[in-house]
């Protein structure tokens, strides 16, 4: 067998560039770059490599110059969900600082399913300089390092302390990435004298390799018990999460549901799923859902979960699907009156509240089930309900957007404002805080990619540095990241690299000194919105309730490169965004809100314990009210 000799590095960076996945006869690089932060635990290794594959070419494996390696991980995720998680990237970091640096970011793609490389250097596995500069000494082994931190976050996890393991653990590590069942992050930690270390490897591990990501078809004798549970129905929904974008299965859903007449709900990450104003769409769906869903949800008898997780959001702590029924209120304790159909590609997925389980790629079980169900529709009498209430929640938005708070706008309209300006493909890209929920019951998307907000891990700072990927993945579409100072303080390093890279975003940045997310959940369970504010700490309370803190992050943006807007008004907000959209570079827009002016209720409950005792007397209040919701909460059996 004929072989190159290169380094551990070198034969990595080659096999990578090599690394291609194929779909529906589409065949695509599967690792199309690299991210990376170098120091003397990858810099002699994989740096020296991505140096060398540069100068041979510049496209086999590009490198990215990044600010921070957590925000690296969540612009390859920002990239990866753009592509239906069918490309990423790699990330490359020294070992500790750097390699501990890419816990969150890892958390983060493994929670959403999506996938991502991490490729952290670590210690050396001779041993011999031991104990090296970083080195997390474990007294219980010599083979424990930092990164052993990435072990429970990871789907996959490796450490290549020998070069010929790199061949089985590189070919376990592509399977993964591109198993839409059990894909998220992959991490293989390269001890940095391995790294520079030469083999003799065999040619044929350099060759092409295309990853076949496969449409799983519905087992037959499940596909029979779900149509038999459905056509038994009389007020089903459907639940649609983000399994039906990453399996492209919009247009399959929006047929189905036309032709059986179920209206459709949308998870955080299935928003898009179907336009916001599809006959049958009814919008967000439990503790930041709509009044539409959520009634529906209530009633409905049978819950066709298409690609969903059923988060304690989708489900409002499992208090929503009550099956109670139509203009009763009344629901059962146990949700025996309620069933569930699972359509998902991952087993585990689709066995959750007890369902019938279809274990299929959510576009062709949608079209499995089509087939099956030719004939069967809903009565028009529930049709026309889930439509009429459809048309009270689309009111409510409309008051939502056109609320005129004085002094300060609303967060309301200034999301009213993004989505006009997003139009029909711009992207609009959040995390954290208030604004998710706000944006998951108000934001009217019509395209499957055109809402982008991480909700699994809710990681305050993913924003910039995903919208970096985002715009990277689709360079034809807007890309509009909302955020908020507190997440904007977390992580906003990326402008830099957005402006490095001539990657156009606008971001628009909603100053309400503080945390108004947890200000709102700190006062609901009585705890009086403490340490959620941006204030001085007053000397004579000793507490954080003095005056406002001068930040200015409008400066701090426009140090970091980016051109600068402020408006104080939503008039002002509109001819800002305007204007950024025309820009060539990244443009970011201050508009400061009002924390306390919330967006209109879901009518769904979330489970945060409230203290079961305390001095305070609104802490006292809202255990009652907790103790009141808990019994809404079931099994489902």
């Amino acid at each position: 067998m004929a072989t190159i000799r290169l380094t551990v590095g070198q034969a990595l960076a080659r096999f990578l560039a090599q690394q291609w996945t194929e779909r529906d006869g589409v065949e695509q690089r599967l690792i199309v770059g690299c991210f990376g932060i170098f120091g003397h635990g990858n810099v002699a290794g994989f740096g020296q490599a991505l140096a060398e594959a540069a100068r041979r070419d510049p496209d086999e494996l590009p490198y990215f110059q990044c600010r921070n390696e957590q925000a690296m991980v969540h612009t390859a995720v920002g990239y990866a969900r753009m592509k239906d998680r069918l490309q990423t990237f790699a990330c490359t970091t020294s070992i500790g600082p750097g390699a501990t640096n890419l816990v969150t970011g890892a958390a983060l793609a493994t929670i959403n399913r999506i996938p991502v490389l991490l490729l952290p250097g670590d210690i050396f596995a001779t041993r011999v300089a031991n104990p090296v500069l970083q080195e997390l000494e474990d007294p219980r082994s010599y083979d424990v390092s930092v990164n052993d931190c990435l072990r429970p976050v990871s789907k996959y996890w490796d450490r290549i302390n020998r070069p010929e393991q790199l061949i089985p653990a590189t070919l376990a590590a592509m399977r993964v990435l591109t198993d839409p069942a059990e894909t998220g992050a992959v991490t293989l930690a390269l001890p940095q004298d391995v790294q520079a270390e030469a083999y003799d490897w065999p040619e044929e591990f350099f060759r092409k390799r295309v990853w076949h990501v496969p449409r799983p078809l519905p087992e037959p004798a499940a596909l029979d018990r779900a149509v038999e549970v459905i056509r038994s129905s009389q007020r089903p929904i459907i639940v649609a999460g983000g399994g039906v974008i990453y399996s492209n299965a919009s247009q399959a859903l929006a047929e189905f549901a036309e032709s059986t007449g179920i209206p459709v709900a949308e998870t955080q990450a299935g928003k898009g799923s179907v336009p916001w104003d599809h006959p049958c769409a009814v919008g967000a769906i439990g503790a930041t859902g709509t009044t539409a869903a959520n009634a529906l949800a209530r009633e409905a008898d049978v819950v066709i979960g298409i690609g969903t997780r059923y988060s304690d959001f989708t489900t409002a702590s499992r208090s929503l699907f009550g099956s109670a029924r139509a203009g009763t209120g009344s629901a059962s304790t146990t949700g025996s009156g309620v069933r569930f159909v699972n359509l998902n590609v991952a087993a585990f997925d689709a066995a959750k509240q007890s369902a019938e389980s279809l274990v299929a790629d959510a576009r062709a079980g949608l079209e499995a089930l089509a087939e099956r169900l030719s004939g069967w529709q809903v009565e028009p009498s529930y049709r026309e309900r889930a439509q009429a209430l459809a048309r009270d929640w689309q009111r409510v938005v409309d008051a939502a957007f056109q609320a005129g708070h004085q002094p300060l706008p609303a967060q309301t309209e200034v999301i009213g404002a993004v989505n006009e300006a997003a139009g029909e493909r711009g992207v609009v890209i959040n995390a954290a805080g208030s604004m998710p929920g706000e944006l998951h019951k108000l934001f009217r998307a019509r395209d499957r990619k055109q809402y982008h907000v991480e909700y699994g891990y809710s990681c305050m700072g993913y924003e910039i540095a995903a919208g970096l990927g985002v715009k990277m993945a689709d360079p034809s579409r807007d890309v509009i990241v909302l955020v908020g100072d507190g997440s904007y303080l977390m992580l906003a390093q990326e402008i830099v690299t957005a402006v490095q890279e001539n990657v156009k975003l606008i971001i628009v940045l909603v100053q309400n000194h503080g945390f108004a997310s947890i200000g709102s959940l700190s006062e609901s369970v009585g705890a009086l919105r403490f340490g959620t504010r941006y204030l001085y700490r007053n000397p004579e309370t000793r507490q954080l309730d003095g005056d406002v803190l001068p930040v200015d992050l409008a400066a701090n943006a426009a140090s970091l490169g980016a051109d600068v807007l402020r408006a104080t008004t939503i008039a002002e907000l509109r001819d800002a965004l305007a204007t950024a959209r025309k820009a060539e570079r990244t443009t970011l827009i201050h508009i400061e809100t009002d924390p306390l002016v919330g967006a209109p209720s879901s009518e769904a409950w979330w489970d945060v314990p409230v203290a079961e005792v305390s001095e305070l007397e609104s802490t006292q209040k809202a255990r009652e009210e907790y103790e009141a919701n808990k019994p809404s909460q079931r099994h489902y059996l």
